[in-house]
């Protein structure tokens, strides 16, 4: 292995000369006046691995520390099984099969409660949060929150997808990617009151404030959804910028509030989509949409604006139609 020397300046003077420039051999972990050549230190540890690597497939071979340390693992990552199927009883000698049975059986018995549990719990929040399509920074936090309430016994008594499900809805508006009670009912079979229920209980155990969702928040998501542009997007947000101005949308729900600004925007945008599209992705009535759908050009004074945007729309689609 070759030499790594590195040219460090410290506060440290040589006793020799005084300079204050050294130069550092982590292959041999000494520390030599750059100046007169007198070793300083002898003694500095190589905290480097003792290989070199060429590439990344070597590099991956020859490394010995395995993956970082997860919560959303029950064992957080580093514990071991014996055997993981029971085609690894096969690879051992025949004398010795009884005797690994027996360690394998009892190994899977000694396992505590809180790791059963948070084996099969954490299973659930993966197959959730893949359903969801919410990020690996919500699902650490929801495991690390999980494994808390376990910890603390809120989980007896009641259902791990209940608690889960509360935990994803809690964390994920936390972190400005709200998603709906009907998207999590539907993610997890759990009816919306019993998730409401669930989530009360577990914000008040574990100190979680956080605030409501804002209409804001949905845009992104329910624009994408829809097929809109970044465009159509950033209009949206202007209309319930200029909404929240004037207090229009003060007590409303913000997905009804989220889906009329991206029906309003769309048509301004000749880009419209029909309101039971909006609804469908959305997951409230048409009713819902228009009732926020007048509120809101009425009171930012741009319901002619709209509507012949809307004229204009429906006749290019006569022609196109018609061609």
């Amino acid at each position: 292995m070759s030499e790594e020397k590195t040219e460090t300046e410290t506060e440290t003077k040589c006793k020799e000369c005084g300079y204050t420039k050294f130069s550092r051999d982590s292959t041999k972990g000494e520390l030599i006046c750059m100046k007169c050549g007198t070793m300083i230190d002898i003694n500095d540890v190589d905290s480097s691995p003792e290989w070199r690597a060429f590439d990344v497939e070597q590099k991956s071979k020859r490394t010995r520390t395995g993956a970082p340390i997860t919560f959303t693992k029950h064992d957080k990552g580093f514990s071991t099984d014996i055997g993981n199927s029971s085609a690894e009883l096969y690879k051992v000698p025949v004398k010795k099969r009884a005797q690994y049975y027996r360690l394998r059986k009892w190994n899977k018995r000694l396992t505590k409660s809180k790791d059963r549990n948070l084996s099969y719990s954490l299973s659930e929040l993966v197959r959730q949060i893949s359903y969801l399509g919410l990020n690996n920074s919500i699902h650490e936090e929801v495991a690390r929150l999980y494994e808390k309430a376990v910890t603390m016994g809120l989980v007896r008594g009641r259902s791990m997808e209940s608690i889960i499900t509360a935990l994803i809805y809690a964390i994920a508006r936390e972190h400005g990617s709200p998603r709906t009670l009907a998207e999590l009912s539907a993610a997890s079979g759990i009816e919306k009151r019993e998730i409401g229920r669930a989530y009360r209980y577990i914000c008040r155990e574990l100190s979680i404030r956080i605030l409501p969702a804002t209409a804001k928040e949905y845009i992104p998501r329910f624009g994408s959804l829809l097929g809109l542009s970044g465009q159509v997007h950033a209009k949206a947000k202007e209309i319930l910028d200029k909404a929240a101005d004037e207090d229009i949308i003060s007590g409303k729900g913000p997905t009804g509030i989220a889906a009329s600004a991206l029906y309003i925007a769309a048509v301004l945008c000749g880009e419209k989509r029909t309101q039971r599209d909006i609804a469908d992705v959305v997951g409230v009535t048409e009713v819902t949409i228009r009732n926020r759908y007048k509120d809101l050009v009425e009171k930012l004074g741009i319901e002619d604006e709209v509507e012949k945007k809307a004229a204009e729309s429906e006749k290019r689609g006569i022609q196109e139609a018609t061609a």
